[in-house]
């Protein structure tokens, strides 16, 4: 099961649309995972339209349109994998622990907000991943998004990708 990890997309604030990079990874995804802070409805449509599967959350700067139809937390059970997705964390200092707390029975959570990319493990084991952002690298060097694959209930092949522009 091949994955694509966005978060973070601002369209059409910080970019006017998404990168062709993301929507040829997209269409090539079994499963599309975005971690909130799209700005309008219209890129929800279209992810839903082009993608096989898409879990998603809202954001921060996701008004009513989007918080009326997607959640503040999801979650989901992948070939075993027991994932869940949410905009915000808090601060990185503790994160972990406040995130294994926050989300028990949880083997692999992706976030948002922050635009900095981000892989850890928490104590109990539970990894904790953001892409950073394919649309608005702030004080990053580049704009980034991950890949991943999940074989038998297990995470694998975890990539950061620099988006390229073509």
């Amino acid at each position: 099961m091949r994955l694509l990890i966005v978060a973070d997309t601002h369209v059409p604030k910080r970019a006017r649309a998404l990168p062709r990079t993301i929507w040829r990874e997209a269409e090539a995804a079994d499963i599309v995972v975005h971690a909130g802070d799209w700005v309008e409805a219209s890129l929800l449509d279209e992810m839903e339209n082009r993608c096989r599967r898409l879990i998603a959350v809202y954001g921060n700067n996701d008004g009513p349109a989007l918080r009326e139809r997607l959640p503040e937390v999801a979650r989901a059970d992948l070939d075993g994998l027991r994932l869940a997705v949410v905009h915000e964390t808090g601060a990185a200092k503790g994160r972990e622990t406040r995130c294994e707390r926050s989300f028990p029975d949880t083997d692999v959570l992706v976030f948002g907000h922050s635009h900095i990319p981000w892989d850890t493990v928490a104590p109990n084991g539970m990894r904790l991943l953001n892409p950073g952002s394919p649309t608005d690298r702030r004080r990053q060097p580049e704009c980034t998004y991950l890949t991943a694959r999940v074989r038998h209930g297990r995470l694998e092949d975890v990539t950061l990708h620099p988006v390229t522009r073509d």
